[in-house]
């Protein structure tokens, strides 16, 4: 009897044992997982059963308080992303940005200097925090020298032109043209700012304007829209959109062609 009595509790013991290797193993992978180079592993981390109003970012969306990017992005539960902002000066990419960012802008260093300007965002899919890290290149001609380092690993790219100025749309080609030397797989976003503005010209000009923009993002491949950031016309809704690429959530938005409305092309 004591013999038996012994064998169990051993038995128990490896049974223990095993399973708490298997729970740190289970851990330690987890963790790889997580901070894995690259693109497609850490996505899948999140659940797919994210709901569309949690995806797109409705009212729903969870922001934690306001808090410092970069201790956020020390922490271990945290999926770090890159996006890049590219287009000419004065046309306001700035603006736009500081627009998404929102209070959280305040609680940040300031880190625009040598015309690249750094900004950042955390927010909460299904329990999963997500950390954007987003690098704006001012546009002047002595700041091209960042856009290889602003565009280097980014998952998405925002090209963005003013749309009372058809200048700075044709320019969009040459800036698609030099950070695709950089990177070739981020997602690719076609951004036209100052709609409130774009709205006062005459109807004739918005509709050329328009079919050359939806014509460019076509060639670009990239999805269109047009945004204010002076009205928060579809500023958060670009950012839902590439969360919703790049987690494959589902995305509810339809596209609008209407002439005197914010456009949505893909």
């Amino acid at each position: 009897m004591a013999l038996k009595m012994a064998k169990n509790s051993f038995r128990l013991r490896v049974q223990r044992r095993v399973l708490l290797l298997r729970r740190c193993f289970c851990c330690f992978w987890d963790r790889i997982l997580m901070c894995s180079p690259g693109r497609p592993i850490r996505y899948h981390i999140l659940s797919r059963a994210t709901t569309p109003a949690s995806a797109a970012g409705s009212s729903t969306e969870t922001l934690p308080s306001p808090q410092s990017g970069h201790q956020d992005q020390k922490d271990s539960d945290l999926v770090p992303l890159k996006i890049s902002l590219l287009g000419n000066p004065q046309i306001g990419k700035t603006s736009f940005l500081a627009k998404y960012i929102g209070d959280e802008k305040d609680e940040q260093e300031d880190n625009h200097e040598k015309g690249l300007n750094l900004m950042d965002k955390t927010f909460v899919v299904e329990g999963a925090r997500i950390f954007y890290s987003i690098w704006e290149v001012d546009g002047a001609e002595k700041s091209h020298n960042h856009i290889p380092l602003a565009c280097q690993d980014s998952v998405a790219i925002l090209f963005m032109f003013d749309l009372t100025s058809r200048c700075t749309l044709n320019n969009v080609i040459s800036w698609y043209q030099e950070a695709r030397k950089w990177n070739q797989t981020a997602i690719p976003i076609l951004i036209g700012t100052k709609f409130d503005d774009f709205i006062q010209l005459p109807i004739d000009l918005q509709w050329t304007i328009a079919s050359q923009a939806r014509a460019y993002a076509k060639a670009l491949n990239a999805t269109l829209f047009f945004s204010s950031a002076t009205y928060n016309i579809n500023v958060n809704k670009i950012f839902k959109f590439i969360t919703a690429k790049l987690f494959d959530l589902p995305w509810t938005v339809e596209r609008n062609l209407t002439i005197g409305e914010p456009i949505i092309d893909f």
